[in-house]
């Protein structure tokens, strides 16, 4: 079970025509649940972006198909930080069907870098972000 986790449903525009799951829809399930994850703790893009300069880019990601999700089902999309250092934060993710302990039906990684929007260049995550982040 992971530490945070969203719980989503699958709509037809999720979906192909069998109602069987994209592979890039669980890409986008995953970016909600991270996002949500940050503002669980405090933590929002639009303030980052205006008090702090820096936004939190994708980097890169990874994903394992397990088994496929079909339209209707219930998902619930973990996404805990695995590892904070400098200017990079690497989440592990998880899509599990019907529960919290259900059905792995897709797990990956996901790293995300801390840039700094005037230079558009990496920058170390703001202190108060780093000791949210590795709690």
């Amino acid at each position: 079970m992971a530490g945070f986790v969203l719980p989503v449903r699958v709509y037809l525009e999720d979906t192909d025509a069998q109602g069987v799951v994209y592979n890039a829809s669980y890409f986008r399930f995953m970016e909600r649940a991270r996002t949500e994850r940050l503002r669980a703790s405090g933590i929002d893009h639009d303030e980052l972006r205006m008090h702090h300069g820096v936004a939190l880019v994708l980097t890169g990601v990874s994903a394992r198909f397990r088994s496929p999700a079909r339209l209707s089902d219930m998902l619930y999309v973990g996404a805990d930080v695995a590892e904070v250092r400098g200017a990079r934060v690497v989440f592990a993710q998880s899509v599990r069907r019907d529960s919290e302990e259900g059905e792995l039906v897709c797990d990956g990684k996901a790293e995300v870098a801390c840039m700094d929007l005037g230079e558009g260049r990496p920058k170390r995550l703001p202190g108060e972000l780093m000791r949210e982040l590795s709690r």
